[in-house]
């Protein structure tokens, strides 16, 4: 599975978020510096290269969907992210969020509960 740029990965959130679409639906889902409609094919024809959409033709139209889930792309390159930025230590994750004040004591509690609860 090849990592996709910053904005492959933001047109797969929307296509993941429509389940099927044209790319004149995914355009009409962005909200901040619109593409123009060929810039946007050429981007999910490179999405469909890579393996992340398949389409069904309708004539000489494509719609669109996932074949690689939101989940399978988030496990895949969170874990790259934590070995790569993290020396594959969740707790230095974890100690990385509450430094920067990204997680709060309570949902370090209910983390923890979590864990204790799968034992």
């Amino acid at each position: 599975m090849q990592k996709l740029t910053n904005k492959e990965e933001e047109i797969m959130q929307i296509i993941w978020k429509l389940e099927k679409a044209f790319v004149k639906d995914v355009l009409a889902e962005i909200e901040n510096d619109k593409p123009h409609y060929n810039t946007l094919s050429t981007i999910v024809r490179n999405l469909e290269d890579k393996g992340y959409v398949g389409y069904t033709a309708y004539g000489k139209t494509h719609q669109y969907h996932p074949i690689v889930s939101k989940e399978e792309y988030r496990e895949k390159f969170f874990n790259n992210a934590i070995d790569s930025y993290f020396n594959s230590s969740y707790k230095s994750v974890v100690s990385f969020f509450a430094k920067e004040e990204k997680i709060s004591v309570d949902e370090l509690k209910e983390i923890i509960q979590l864990i204790e609860n799968k034992k």
